[in-house]
């Protein structure tokens, strides 16, 4: 790739201006770009050329070519410049003391190593840039290319590339350069260019490949070099949702922003932040392993003038993004990339080994490796390799495209480091006993070391054979380290407990298998033992999501599903509810299934084990929407200890609020509060009027309540289990938070709209702090904060866009059947209603309405209540007719389910009322709008909405009648109300007076 720039620039009176072609291994592309702005900046031409020739090229050839441009060739050197080709031994000296040196005034260098350059290098003269500040550079740069500095030159404009040696104000966690990274050059451009040949806005570039192909390898390659071009690099293992929302949030601090210690509330400032560039607008998120792109909206910056960089499997990214597809080396990569690692190999049989391979990059680093350290001749290897005599595996299937051929290779490495470095192997063996991906191996090594078996001993020990066996391990390519890990060379340690590696998916699961059998028992001990030790205890606790994120990923690998030992089964049913609490509901239901199935054949079905685990369960089965599922999980268990001869009454209490739950979703409403309201007596008199349990069946009760209609009694319920949260919990435990959820509810149902926004207001923007935006209870808030609105009547804030956003969001996280995302449907199908767009309105109402049926079958309140909603949108379109048929049969149904005084009958009744008056049936409207009002009256007041909206219908009905005095006061009495509840201008007050009947829309609620 050649860059050329032009810049008229001063040099001066006794200077002209210069041409110079800087050439260079892509590698040091920083270098090549400061030095040409440097010298543009002092007036002269430069021209930037990526230098890497042929390996059948000669190199007198190559050189040559370099100066069929004018002026001066300047190489920017180091000792991975000279292994571009690579080249025969010998070759290079040739080439500078032969053709170099006869055109010795062409030629000039600098040089980028501390490491010993060949010989005949001495011929350029290079002038050493290593290790030292800008300022010096520039004059060394200066001086060797005999130019005077001009007298205008001036610093660099903003924004542009910083000096190579100057680190970006913040680096998180990049992974260290690999030193041995070949090739790639042209993908590493289009990366560059797909990021910023765009429209202003933060750009997102996805590598996407196969398991293998180098996508992390490319990822970091890019990040330091293309370094001097941010401010601002954070690198974030996102292999695991919950690991990567922390990463992420851990820049919140490392700019300075002012937020709490909860991911969510770190993640919206730090968007917020990115977006405006303060303090840093250059900067390069790089998120390795995402292969959820649905999350993406809950992550990403809205804009923003900075990079984000993925590298995935999915290619779903091109919904988000530019995609790069990431193919195997090139053939010429692979050979270069054995013969540099592995000298005494000849370009013949580095093919031959390529081809072996299929080109994969990572199969390519550990043969360089295994040929590069044995020096073993190929044919020998390859033998070996087709022979398999080192115990090949049977069944590869797991490893998808990986060449089969490649695991005999793996063991013969992997004896060769049993012999040079045996504590390696130990380390690797315990490595292969975690799950694949980020390792957190410092959970290991912050333990004591009498703690661990003897053979492990020396990890935990601050033995110097810690970091030598992670730099074998490293050095063929096993694994690789963060930037916190210790190493030999440097001489470090930043702390036992935060150190972690990376093992690729299908490393593990080659080492998996040829180690099996090795101490892999005493192994999966010692990490179920630190993964005890690292359970926080608290996994409502959102500040403690993060390490139950770290934790979860592990259960499985090390045998902690499989273990009876009492601290591991509490391990296993804390991560548990951590799915339940931080709602990764399907995470969860997979634990749970993964659980049973190994419980069912360690304990007893009573077994207190087996009890608490279907407790568990049932909890996030609820919240999936399994009602039925649940029931029949909770009546069993019921069963089992009514059964016993002296069951534990707390075990009791808990399971029969279990089932009350079960109940309410069904709509067996009356049963559900009955036995919710025993639990809570129960709950009281054991463990008194405050405690966590007892406090949570409080709560419980003031839903039992209001799905009754009881709203004044709900509200006063859930106030007092709100103060009672925030003084035994915290203002911003998340149970405390849904209780503020439940009294803004309340408020709302009540008619109280400015009392319940300002509430919910407040509670949205704290639940986005402390639990996140995507937060299952989040969006529930935000749902009810903008019914709030609605009803309230917000001058000049238009709810609908607002609505459609959500229910993508809502999607994206429940799934599209999910009740939670039924509500949303239904209250945006009837909004399109109101506001014309019937087409789009029937569509989701009608689809709401036929899954509401089959979550919970049709004799239920809410698929009844959906009725009525129809009903108004035919009544919209012009079936008055049809519309009535459905209003009488959900006045019908919700009369027999509710009884007649619910405020979801009465709504629906309203609405009949108004379907009589259009079909002509006058004297049957008026008669059920006087009942409605009344009992409206009784139920709910004289003042609430619903009770105002039947007195105006009845005014309506009784001037259709020509009762013209009757419905004039009436009429008056309910203007006189409105204005004084709700104000002259609500929209309710407006439609009153301008005579517009009133509706009621259904609203659904499961619970």
């Amino acid at each position: 790739m050649v860059a050329q720039r032009h810049l008229t620039g001063d040099g001066g009176p006794d200077q002209e201006s210069q041409h110079f072609v800087v050439a260079f291994p892509g590698h040091h592309r920083p270098w090549a770009t400061w030095i040409a702005r440097r010298l543009e900046a002092h007036g002269h031409r430069v021209t930037t050329h990526r230098w890497d020739p042929d390996r059948d090229q000669p190199l007198e050839d190559a050189l040559g070519d370099l100066l069929l441009a004018s002026g001066r060739v300047l190489l920017v050197l180091s000792d991975w410049f000279f292994q571009l080709g690579p080249r025969r031994e010998g070759e290079w000296n040739e080439a500078l003391r032969g053709f170099v040196a006869a055109n010795a005034d062409r030629f000039a260098a600098v040089n980028l190593t501390n490491r010993l350059l060949l010989p005949a290098t001495a011929v350029l003269e290079p002038v050493d840039l290593w290790g030292i500040g800008e300022q010096e550079a520039e004059r060394r740069l200066l001086s060797r290319l005999s130019l005077e500095p001009a007298p205008s030159s001036s610093d660099l404009m903003p924004g542009a590339s910083r000096y190579p040696s100057d680190a970006p104000a913040v680096w998180g966690e990049v992974p260290r350069r690999n030193s041995r990274f070949t090739g790639r050059d042209d993908l590493l451009n289009r990366v560059q260019e797909s990021l910023t040949d765009v429209e202003p806005g933060a750009s997102v570039c996805a590598l996407v490949g196969m398991s293998g192909i180098g996508k992390t390898q490319l990822a970091a390659e890019y990040a330091h070099r293309f370094m001097p071009d941010y401010d601002v690099v954070w690198w974030v293992n996102s292999d695991q949702r919950g690991t990567q929302r922390d990463r992420f949030g851990e820049l919140a601090p490392a700019l300075g922003l002012r937020s709490g210690s909860e991911p969510g509330e770190r993640i919206r400032a730090l968007r917020d932040a990115l977006r405006r560039g303060d303090p840093h607008s250059r900067w390069l998120l790089i998120f390795d392993g995402w292969e959820d792109v649905e999350e993406a909206t809950a992550i990403l910056p809205r804009g923003g003038t900075g990079h984000v960089l993925i590298t995935s499997r999915n290619h779903g990214w091109r919904a988000v993004g530019d995609v790069v597809e990431v193919p195997v080396f090139e053939r010429g990569e692979s050979t270069g990339y054995l013969m540099r690692r592995a000298p005494h190999i000849t370009a013949a049989e580095a093919d031959e080994v390529a081809a072996e391979f299929q080109d994969l990059p990572l199969q390519m680093a550990h043969a360089a490796a295994l040929l590069g350290e044995l020096r073993m001749p190929v044919p020998e290897y390859l033998d070996k390799v087709h022979s398999g005599e080192i115990n090949p595996l049977e069944d590869v299937s797991e490893l998808g495209d990986y060449p089969s051929s490649s695991l005999t290779s793996w063991s013969m490495l992997l004896n060769r480091v049993r012999e040079s470095e045996p504590r390696a192997l130990e380390l690797l063996k315990l490595c292969a006993c975690f799950a694949p991906g980020r390792i957190p191996i410092g959970l290991v090594r912050g333990v004591s070391p009498e703690a661990l078996p003897e053979q492990l001993r020396w990890i935990a020990d601050n033995s110097p054979d810690w970091p030598r066996a992670l730099d074998t391990l490293a050095n063929y390519s096993v694994i690789t380290k963060d930037s916190r890990s210790p190493s030999v060379s440097e001489g470090r340690d930043t702390g036992p407990r935060q150190e972690s590696v990376h093992m690729h998916r299908v490393v593990h699961g080659i080492v998996r298998r040829l180690t099996a059998g090795d101490d892999r028992e005493t192994h999966r001990a010692v990490i179920r033992q630190v993964l005890v030790g690292s359970d926080p205890g608290e996994p409502s606790d959102s500040r403690q999501w993060p390490r139950y994120a770290e934790i979860l990923p592990q259960l499985q690998y090390s045998g902690a599903l499989e273990s009876t030992h009492p601290r591991t089964v509490r391990l296993v049913l804390n991560c548990l509810r951590y799915c339940y609490t931080s709602g990764e509901y399907t995470v969860g239901r997979d634990l749970a299934g993964r659980v049973r199935e190994r419980w069912i054949q360690l304990f007893a079905a009573d077994a207190e084990e087996m009890l608490e685990l279907s407790a568990a369960t049932t909890v996030i089965l609820r919240a999936s929407g399994r009602f039925h599922e649940a029931y029949d999980r909770d009546s069993g268990v019921l069963e089992l200890l009514l059964a016993q001869p002296d069951p534990d009454p707390i075990r009791l209490m808990s399971a029969n609020s279990g089932l009350s739950s079960d109940l309410r979703f069904l709509g067996r409403y009356p049963e559900s509060y009955r036995l919710q309201r025993d639990v809570l007596d129960t709950g009281r008199e054991l463990l008194g009027p405050d405690e966590w349990t007892t406090l949570h069946a409080q709560h419980s009760l003031g839903v039992s309540l209001r799905l009754l209609g009881q709203y004044e009694k709900a509200y006063e319920t859930d106030l007092d289990t709100l103060r009672k949260r925030e003084a035994v919990l915290r203002a911003r435990h998340s149970n405390t938070l849904h209780s503020v959820n439940a009294c803004a509810r309340d408020l709302r149902l009540l008619g109280r709209y400015h009392d319940a926004l300002a509430r919910q207001e407040l509670g949205v923007r704290t639940q986005i702090q402390v639990l996140g935006e995507q937060h299952p209870q989040t969006l529930w808030a935000q749902h009810n904060l903008v019914l709030c609105k609605r009803r309230a009547g917000t001058k000049g804030e238009d709810v609908g866009p607002v609505m459609a956003d959500l229910l993508a969001r809502h999607e994206r996280v429940h799934g599209k059947g999910h009740h939670n995302n039924l509500m949303l449907v239904t209250d945006y199908g009837n909004y399109l209603r109101v506001h014309g767009d019937l087409g789009q309105a029937r569509d989701l109402l009608a689809e709401a309405e036929d899954t509401y049926r089959s979550l919970v079958g049709q004799a239920h309140p809410v698929p009844t209540g959906m009725q009525s909603n129809i009903g108004l949108l035919m009544q919209a379109e012009g079936n008055r007719d049809g519309a009535l048929v459905l209003f009488e049969q959900a006045l019908t149904g919700l009369r027999t389910l509710l009884g007649d005084d619910h405020p979801w009958t009465l709504g629906c009744a309203l609405n009949a009322a108004g379907g009589r008056n259009l079909t002509g049936r006058l004297e049957e409207a008026a008669e059920l709008s006087r009942e409605t009002l009344r009992r409206s009256r009784a139920a709910l007041g004289d003042d609430h909405p619903l009770t105002l909206s039947s007195q105006t219908a009845l005014a309506a009905d009784l001037r259709a009648l020509q009762q013209r005095e009757e419905a004039d006061k009436v009429e008056e009495d309910a203007l006189q109300k409105l204005t004084r509840t709700m104000g002259a201008q609500h929209h309710h007050t407006l439609s009153a007076r301008q005579r517009i009947r009133p509706y009621w829309d259904f609203e659904p609620y499961l619970g």
